[in-house]
């Protein structure tokens, strides 16, 4: 298993506690971003520089994703995408994107980027907090004891 980092924009506390995980874990963990990621040097964290420009992240990502891998994003598309390549996504918040969830989730975010454009809601999410990072740690602590408990079982 790998785990993918859409890394533009990713709040440093949360890529602390993965950083974490992974090492505690022994997990690969890639940041794909379109600038230098900082990172304490370790076997298995490396990191990946795009260019900038729409979706030149995301579309890496979506490439060099398998079945059974993570992606750690917020972007409700690029989570689409990589659930339908057999995958996982989670976002900094602590939701799980599966094939049981994705397309509702994409479908309440086109209404609310429809609401935001009509004038009917401003303003975004919400600041990333500790009930947030709280909520990414036990979501991705869950997620990584589950998938690597039953690849074991496979062995």
């Amino acid at each position: 298993m790998q785990i993918y980092v859409d890394a533009d924009g990713f709040p440093s506390a949360a890529k602390d506690l993965l950083i974490r995980a992974v090492i505690r874990l022994q997990v690969s963990l890639v940041f794909v971003a379109n600038k230098p990621v900082r990172y304490e040097p370790s076997a298995n964290i490396s990191s990946m520089i795009v260019p900038e420009g729409p979706d030149i992240a995301d579309d890496r990502i979506v490439e060099l994703v398998e079945p059974g891998d993570l992606v750690i994003t917020a972007d409700i598309p690029l989570a689409d995408r990589v659930v339908a390549k057999g995958a996982f996504a989670l976002n900094y918040r602590g939701k799980l994107y599966t094939e049981d969830n994705i397309k509702d989730r994409l479908a309440m975010r086109d209404l609310m980027n429809e609401l935001r454009d009509g004038g009917m809601m401003t303003g975004g999410p919400s600041a990333f907090g500790k009930k947030d990072c709280q909520a990414f740690v036990n979501q991705l602590d869950s997620f990584l004891i589950r998938h690597l408990k039953n690849k074991n079982s496979q062995k």
